[in-house]
């Protein structure tokens, strides 16, 4: 019963502008070419631009991974 809480994040590792599209594509387990295509398709629509500029505003940066040192 003990469930890990998924918090979503801005990849560090897996972006382009802001990591928007690839935090998604982490959280969603889904490649983040699907989200950066809807983003493109949104922008032509009027508001894929808006929307990933909130998104990069309100979603966190992934935190660093601290690397442990090995116990030999």
């Amino acid at each position: 019963m003990t469930e890990k809480i998924r918090k979503i994040y801005r990849s560090r590792t897996d972006r382009i502008i802001f990591g928007v599209c690839g935090g998604l594509g982490e959280y969603f387990e889904v490649d983040p070419v699907i989200f950066r295509l809807l983003f493109v398709f949104l922008a032509f629509i009027g508001s894929g631009i808006l929307i990933y500029l909130i998104s990069a505003i309100v979603v966190p940066l992934e935190p660093k991974k601290i690397a442990k040192a090995s116990e030999d």
